[in-house]
């Protein structure tokens, strides 16, 4: 069974695991990617890490902290 926590801030401890809550006009642009890939100086391809887990709760949008 999940449990939930209720920290400061409006955070949320989910089995061990910190969330923030985001609101939808401020979510990151690398939100819902596994993987981004954008371009270096040298031209070379790198890849970042997006956010692809996420849980909504009481109309926010909580993403890992």
């Amino acid at each position: 069974m999940n449990k939930i926590k209720f920290l400061k801030e409006k955070c949320i401890r989910l089995n061990g695991k910190k969330y923030k809550p985001v609101l939808i006009g401020d979510i990151p642009n690398k939100f819902g990617y596994k993987w981004i890939s954008d371009y270096n100086d040298e031209g070379e391809e790198i890849f970042f890490n997006g956010i692809y887990e996420w849980f909504n709760y009481k109309g926010l949008t909580y993403i890992k902290a």
